[in-house]
């Protein structure tokens, strides 16, 4: 209380507005902390909860940028390499800025110095720093930047990157302490992912496993054991594309037997030459190959234009002990992970089962002619040790006989008569010579000769023509109508090379079941009006004596297509 005749104790006024005002910023300060405090811990349990890899990704970029207040964020994942960025995740960007600014980068400028120096990176303008490249054209401008990176275990997972805190203002160290946090938390929630990612994929591969086992137990044939073994491989990778080809001509080259997925129509039958493409390396080497975007990639020059735009690739070879009988082929879309090593390994082992299915498949087929052969045998002898002696002993008797016979007619009929039986002998002894013959047309049929006709047409042409060959080639073509064939393909060739001028040939064969169809298509100056035409009446008469037809046209592009049909009996 104040004493009587006291003034009383006054404080400046400014004084206590400037105290007042210093606590209600503390205060805000305080609050402002809590709340981050409390966004970060929503950040950690959000990543934490996720269990698929990609989300868990997508779930890290997100809440980084919620708790910086940034425009743009990206996650980077490094590659195998340890140089480069297998994967690049965005946040801030629209699609039409995505298509305008291009593929995303790879791990060059600014970015590759986080993978260089893996600590924690905060920039006031991207430009000044000396490892900037710029921007490539219709990319937003971005000036601040705040980058850290994220630790799976002792390894760099990859690096989170933060541009343009809004509002123009620079990162401060509370971000890059928050971000700092976030990081470790990512760290533990992307172990964790991975980890569950690899159990659901050994699982899939065991109950893949078994169903290839019980399909190659139960007497399927190969080829729809390949068929299923592509299927399950594609399926359980996230492919978008997987083929199985095979050697021919006693490896010279390989055909695609097998593709499902996307463009798998243009690639189903195609012959792979000894050069350009993924298969015949891996087919080479008896190892896996791997391709970070197989569009762009130099060693794809066969193949090239069914597998444009597409991205990360692995060819896996089948191989029965030191033989490689095939090769296994996936293709993801453009963007996608590469195929890991952790992929690759039950890959190898789910591509020796192919090779089992195949060496059962020939197994059963070589059970199944020695059955034939046997069962011809047996005819054979029993052909030549009852028949031909019954037949022999019975022109022996007419013989005999004919000294009997007094009347002319009688004795000419009764020698007529042992004519036959001898001419019934030499032909049933013709048939036993067949039945025991070896049918050696496989080697030398009609896919093989093919294959052949198009590697020699090479050298005068100056490249090698494309090859696509699609149905029952060896099994269904006549023999007669192969010969045919494979004369038309040659002439057709040796016309390209001498008259067309062309750059480039695509031949084709393809059996519906229904009719053999030859094409020929080449980029050349066409048929003149008044050329010498004895070469195509020569192939129109073969088609004529099969009951077929040759037809000519010319594209609107220029060139010739030739087309060579003969229907097969049903």
């Amino acid at each position: 209380m104040e004493k009587a005749g006291e003034e009383p104790v006054r404080l400046p006024q400014l004084r206590l507005d400037e105290l007042l005002e210093e606590l209600q910023a503390r205060l805000d300060a305080a609050r402002g902390t809590r709340d981050r405090v409390h966004s970060l811990l929503e950040a950690v349990l959000s990543v934490g909860r996720e269990l698929d890899l990609e989300q868990v990704l997508r779930r890290i970029i997100e809440a980084a940028v919620l708790l910086v207040d940034a425009q743009y964020g990206a996650l980077g994942v490094i590659g195998p390499d340890g140089r480069t960025l297998s994967q690049f995740l965005t946040v801030g960007l629209t699609e039409e800025q995505i298509r305008a600014i291009g593929p995303f980068p790879s791990g060059h400028g600014i970015l590759g110095e986080l993978i260089r120096h893996p600590e924690p990176l905060r920039l006031a303008k991207l430009s000044e720093h000396p490892a900037s490249y710029g921007f490539p054209p219709g990319h937003p401008p971005m000036h601040s930047f705040m980058g850290v990176p994220i630790r799976v275990r002792d390894q760099v997972f990859g690096n989170l990157y933060l541009t343009e805190k809004r509002g123009g203002a620079d990162f401060e160290d509370e971000d890059e302490a928050v971000l700092s946090t976030l990081a470790v938390a990512a760290g533990v929630a992307i172990d964790n992912a991975r980890l569950y990612e690899e159990s659901t994929r050994r699982e899939r591969w065991l109950r893949a496993s078994a169903q290839v086992t019980t399909d190659l137990m139960s007497g399927s044939p190969g080829t729809d054991v390949t068929v299923l073994i592509a299927e399950l491989a594609k399926e359980i990778t996230g492919a978008e594309l997987a083929t199985f080809s095979v050697p021919v001509a006693e490896g010279a080259a390989l055909t695609v037997e097998v593709a499902l997925g996307t463009r798998a129509d243009e690639l189903r039958g195609l012959v792979l030459p000894v050069e350009g493409s993924l298969v015949r390396v891996a087919y080479g080497a008896g190892e896996p190959v791997h391709s970070r975007d197989v569009g762009e990639d130099p060693r794809m020059t066969a193949a090239s234009r069914q597998l444009t735009g597409l991205g990360p690739a692995v060819a896996v070879p089948i191989k029965s002990g030191d033989a490689v009988r095939g090769v296994l082929f996936l293709v993801r879309d453009s963007g996608r992970p590469e195929f890991s090593q952790e992929e690759a390994e039950p890959l190898l082992a789910f591509a020796g089962q192919a090779a089992v299915a195949m060496e059962l498949a020939e197994r059963r087929a070589d059970a199944e002619q020695l059955a034939l052969l046997q069962d011809r045998d047996r005819i054979a002898r029993d052909l030549h040790d009852l028949a031909i002696q019954r037949l022999f002993a019975t022109g022996m008797t007419l013989q005999s006989a004919d000294r009997f016979i007094d009347r002319a007619e009688a004795s000419e009929r009764v020698r007529r008569a042992i004519d036959d039986l001898d001419e019934t002998v030499k032909i049933i002894r013709s048939t036993i010579f067949g039945l025991r013959s070896r049918d050696t047309a496989s080697r030398h049929g009609l896919r093989t000769r093919v294959v052949q006709a198009v590697g020699e047409a090479a050298s005068p042409l100056g490249f090698a023509p494309s090859l696509r060959m699609e149905g029952l080639l060896d099994t269904q073509v006549p023999r007669a109508a192969v010969d045919d064939v494979v004369a038309v393909l040659g002439e057709a060739l040796a016309n390209v090379a001498r008259h067309a001028h062309a750059g480039s040939v695509d031949v084709a064969v393809v059996n519906d079941g229904r009719e053999l169809v030859l094409t020929v298509t080449d980029n050349g100056v066409g048929i003149p009006a008044e050329g010498h035409r004895s070469g195509l009446r020569n192939l129109a008469e073969r088609a004529e004596q099969h009951g077929g037809r040759l037809e000519l046209a010319t594209p609107d592009g220029g060139g010739t297509v030739l087309t060579w049909r003969i229907p097969l009996a049903a």
